[in-house]
């Protein structure tokens, strides 16, 4: 009997009680809204992350930019490369390490990021509408305590006991 309780599909309640499912969920629904707010052919969620935090951190390379945004290596690299191909970054070798890309932005760059600005916080606001104002702040900080942590918990998987 445990044995075919353990083959059944877990119930619609247990998915609304799995934090993995829910984040992951509402990350679906929001970069839903931010594309509908942005437009298909404009900015994706990844790439107004890139463009802001190259804007604040001129320079950057794209390791440092993955540590930054929290974007996979691969997944940046092909970010980084598709955004050159538009002409909103432009990189060039750094000076201590002639492996490494220091990335800027470019005058087409800094004219998308301006111009997705005020999208990007209609967004945010959206977003946060689904929560009483009041417990907006609590939301965040805790969204951020669990990227903190996991990220520790990520970088420093617990070793294999032999």
């Amino acid at each position: 009997m445990a044995k075919e309780a353990a083959s059944r599909p877990a119930s619609a309640n247990q998915l609304d009680r799995s934090p993995i499912h829910q984040l992951h969920r509402a990350g679906q629904c929001a970069a839903d809204i931010f594309q509908a707010e942005m437009g298909l052919d404009d900015l994706t969620p990844r790439q107004y992350a890139v463009l802001l935090t190259v804007s604040q951190n001129e320079g950057l390379s794209q390791t440092q930019l993955v540590e930054r945004t929290g974007i996979d290596r691969s997944t940046l690299a092909d970010i980084v490369r598709r955004m050159l191909k538009k002409g909103l970054l432009s990189r060039r070798r750094t000076k201590d390490d002639a492996r490494a890309y220091a990335v800027r932005l470019t005058d087409e760059g800094w004219k998308a990021l301006r111009g997705a600005d005020p999208v990007v916080s209609r967004v945010d606001e959206r977003i946060l509408s689904a929560i009483p104002a009041g417990q907006r702040e609590r939301f965040l900080s805790d969204l951020s305590t669990i990227v903190t942590a996991l990220g520790k918990i990520r970088d420093n998987p617990p070793k294999s006991v032999p």
